[in-house]
């Protein structure tokens, strides 16, 4: 499954809408104005919420959580390292490798790709494909790799 995240530049709130290989609308993502910390609402295309990403407020390093049906799914942590950036997903047991400042990076589990993130350079605004490998993980897979993207987007702060 590939997926397709065309960020707004100029917007006082995150909004973009992520759309499928065809460029139909499958997921519509919103943050909030006036909030301690990020937040991001995951909506599905009838509106329905499907997942969260939440900032922790009060942390030494950008940490996120992910929640899926209500329920906390993964943490994502940004380590303290000195040249190169190294994330934790908790909670999955997913890893990440690739450069995380080119937006290339894979996340895989048990050595098998869950998905992969290259980001489309020379556009206007941020714009990412996403190749989820299975449809189960397409949701979580989604709000993780959103996770991280607001962890570098508050880092490059």
């Amino acid at each position: 499954m590939r997926l397709y995240i065309k960020q707004k530049i100029f917007s006082w709130v995150d909004k973009f809408t992520v759309k499928e290989k065809s460029g139909a609308d499958r997921y519509s993502v919103h943050g909030e104005f006036l909030s301690w910390g990020k937040t991001l609402h995951i909506c599905n295309s009838h509106g329905e919420e499907v997942a969260l990403v939440q900032q922790k407020v009060f942390s030494f390093l950008p940490r996120f959580y992910v929640f899926v049906g209500g329920r906390q799914v993964a943490e994502i942590v940004k380590e303290f390292t000195f040249f190169k950036p190294r994330y934790r997903i908790e909670g999955l047991g997913w890893v990440m490798d690739g450069d995380f400042f080119a937006h290339d990076y894979t996340i895989t589990a048990n050595g098998s790709p869950i998905v992969s993130i290259s980001k489309a350079w020379m556009t206007w605004g941020d714009c990412y494909e996403l190749n989820i490998w299975d449809t189960k993980d397409e949701v979580v897979a989604l709000a993780v790799v959103l996770a991280i993207d607001c962890v570098l987007a508050q880092s490059n702060n």
